[in-house]
């Protein structure tokens, strides 16, 4: 018998790269929160879980770690991944507007790249609303080279300076009242976030002391909280999202705690393995995630006359609980899963890859 000698170690192959499963659980979890607060518009829901600044806090890692490589290679990169289903998207709402007498001004171009707030009517208002996380994600992209350089200049003074901008919006200058005006509040509201996910991937909050980190933390929590239940008559609610400097500081509290117990205590979830069907669930979360955010205010839209025609079937009246907001969240979450099949497709072309139903 010949016996065969193994493969040399280099013509093995490289192991697959892991995706870190704290952060996909995050973002996922994330997504589930804004569907919830689109569907029940609870208003303590982002002291619950501030799902906006922690997906600004994750992309700012993401896109740190990606700055390894020639910045207009990752910025083109990152466009290319968001702009496809965006357009695809926006060729159906922007179809449908035009069918309810929408006239489009020269803001159109704004649908081909949305470093504005892109134009519509108050008919497709619900829908595209939700398009300022996108052009926020999109200028934090542009600028992303720019601020990783400065950080890296002073981290923890440069950190702790990025909540200045949303101080000096709301207490000495508020900006033009304009789509550029709009783009700032929102750039400001999560810078910080945004720079906390450099933060951590340059292994800054490991080498701050627990306890700085505990009452930092607790500190910015604290104001912002304040600040949001001590200016309920002005804005007519506590809700986060409807009170920027509340929201910058309680999530910047909160997203500082995520960040720091990751570096900290190195939480990666793989565990979540062992759980096949909810470790399946967050994988298609995180590959699908342009899409569930885009098409879920529709999946929504849509929810509401299919509830109504269940009305007209005298089992579905007698049986389904239709008057309630958690059968439309859960209709809701069923056609988000049939946008996922017909269009998370997109995502995979925009990322060049074999397009699958499921990834």
């Amino acid at each position: 018998m010949v016996a065969v000698a193994p493969p040399a170690a280099d013509a093995l192959p490289a192991p697959a790269p892991t995706r870190d499963r704290y952060f996909d659980t995050l973002r996922a979890l994330a997504l589930i929160r804004v569907v919830a607060y689109h569907t029940f518009g609870w208003a303590w829901a982002g002291l619950v879980f501030p799902s906006m600044g922690i997906m600004f806090g994750l992309a700012g890692s993401l896109m740190a770690k990606s700055l390894d490589r020639p910045a207009f290679t990752v910025v083109r990169s990152r466009m290319r991944r968001l702009l496809p289903p965006f357009w695809f998207w926006g060729f159906f709402v922007v179809l449908a507007m035009l069918i309810h007498g929408w006239m489009p001004g020269w803001q159109i171009v704004f649908w081909v790249v949305p470093l504005g707030d892109p134009p519509g009517n108050q008919w497709g208002e619900q829908a595209w609303e939700i398009l300022w996380y996108l052009r926020t994600y999109l200028w934090f992209v542009l600028l992303s080279p720019l601020l990783l350089k400065v950080f890296r200049l002073a981290p923890v003074p440069v950190l702790l300076l990025s909540l200045c901008p949303v101080l000096v919006l709301t207490f000495l200058w508020s900006g033009p009242d304009d789509r550029f005006g709009s783009a700032l509040w929102d750039l400001s509201t999560y810078l910080f976030c945004w720079m906390l996910g450099f933060a951590h991937r340059d292994d800054v909050l490991q080498r701050m002391r627990p306890a700085v980190v505990v009452l930092l933390s607790l500190a910015a929590m604290g104001y912002g909280g304040w600040y949001a239940v001590g200016h309920q008559a002005e804005f007519g609610t506590y809700d986060l999202d409807e009170i920027p400097l509340a929201q910058a500081f309680w999530s910047a509290g909160f997203v500082l705690l995520l960040m720091w117990a990751k570096a900290r205590f190195r939480i990666d979830f793989a565990g979540l393995i062992r759980f096949r069907p909810l470790d399946r669930i967050v994988t298609v979360f995180n590959a699908r995630a342009v899409t569930i955010y885009l098409w879920h205010e529709i999946a929504l839209i849509l929810a509401v006359p299919l509830i109504d025609r269940f009305w007209k079937v005298p089992a579905f009246e007698k049986w389904l609980p239709l008057e309630s907001q958690w059968f439309m969240f859960g209709i809701g979450w069923l056609l988000i899963a049939v946008f996922v099949l017909l269009c998370g497709w997109v995502e995979d072309v925009a990322g060049k890859k074999k397009p699958r139903l499921l990834p």
